[in-house]
């Protein structure tokens, strides 16, 4: 770990613009002492904003709130189950209790060779190459990886986000803007050491819930190797409106196949109007997974995930069957 200066930011005003912020630091920290990452000044925003509340459009969760907090919050619990249950899915009690909803999204790939500073890895360092594609590639991704890179994005809580269609509050030294989750992490392409479209010196403020949340029909289904402080394999986040025994929308979303939460609109779309059965669910889990290519340790994700998108929706339709991929890590 390299010598850095500590400043503490009152205010978003005082924040914006510097380098490197920390808030529970669960991932930055692991970077730093790696030396993975270097910072000449670390800005401490944990005075920042950590509500929850009400808006007129939904709800807003504070980019300072915990993961814990944001998870046990009755008015998540109540309204965005899906969201509640993929955070529990996620890490350790302990790491849950100190991580960050803003830091979430900001978190780094968990690729082996990005956490070896002797290994080429082009996520670290930019044409240095990836040793992921030839080497120990069983976690990596299946679908919208490059020649320059096959990381995948690590979160739970992003694959709930991505599937409730969340929106994420910024602010900058250009002031203020908005953008939609599906927007915010990027693909590796020839950048794969940008993770997301956040530009310099700008800070995520809050992350904004869209008031349709799923609530009566959702399930989170996490594959991993434990059932403990594990990355997925495969996740899947549902949610499903369901009337007369009709879906009349379908949210899909996949967690460990890619650098980014994984929605094919076309897939959601497919399910619009028809029956919520296995037969229909294998047919969006098809269009979902077109395009996929597994690496020689990772194949098996391909049909392990065509899988858990058959059984995760089927577990939507009575969430109280979410046994046992849907519960806490402990």
């Amino acid at each position: 770990m390299n010598n850095f200066d500590y400043e503490v930011a009152g205010s978003v005003e005082e924040a914006v613009g510097k380098s490197t912020f920390i808030a529970g630091g669960t991932n930055l920290l692991d970077l730093l002492k790696y030396n993975l990452e270097s910072v000449e000044t670390l800005v401490d925003i944990n005075s920042l904003d950590s509500a929850i509340t009400q808006i007129e459009t939904g709800i807003l969760l504070g980019a300072l709130a915990t993961n814990a907090d944001t998870a046990y919050h009755p008015l998540i619990e109540q309204n965005y189950p899906l969201l509640s249950k993929a955070i529990l899915a996620g890490a350790s009690g302990q790491i849950r209790n100190m991580a960050t909803n803003g830091g979430n999204l900001l978190q780094r790939t968990r690729c082996y060779y990005f956490y070896d500073a002797h290994a080429p890895c082009n996520k670290r360092v930019p044409g240095s190459g990836c040793s992921a594609i030839n080497g120990n590639n069983r976690i990596m991704a299946i679908l919208g990886t490059s020649e320059h890179c096959i990381a995948v994005f690590p979160s739970d809580m992003c694959v709930a986000l991505a599937a409730l269609d969340a929106v994420v509050n910024i602010a900058g030294p250009n002031g203020n803007r908005k953008l939609n989750f599906a927007d915010f992490h990027r693909l590796p392409g020839d950048t794969p050491h940008l993770d997301n479209n956040l530009l310099a010196g700008e800070l995520i403020t809050g992350i904004e819930l869209p008031k349709k949340g799923f609530a009566k029909n959702y399930s989170y289904l996490k594959l991993r190797d434990r059932n403990s402080y594990a990355f997925a394999l495969i996740s899947v986040a549902t949610g499903l409106d369901i009337e007369n025994g009709i879906i009349k929308e379908a949210r899909i979303a996949l967690g460990g196949v890619a650098h980014k939460p994984w929605r094919v609109k076309a897939a959601e779309d497919y399910l619009a109007g028809k029956q919520p059965d296995e037969a229909n669910f294998a047919a969006a889990a098809e269009i979902i997974l077109q395009g996929a290519i597994g690496f020689e340790h990772n194949e098996f994700k391909i049909e392990l995930a065509k899988r858990a998108i058959i059984r995760n929706g089927m577990m939507a339709l009575d969430p109280s069957t979410q046994l046992p991929g849907a519960q806490p890590s402990a």
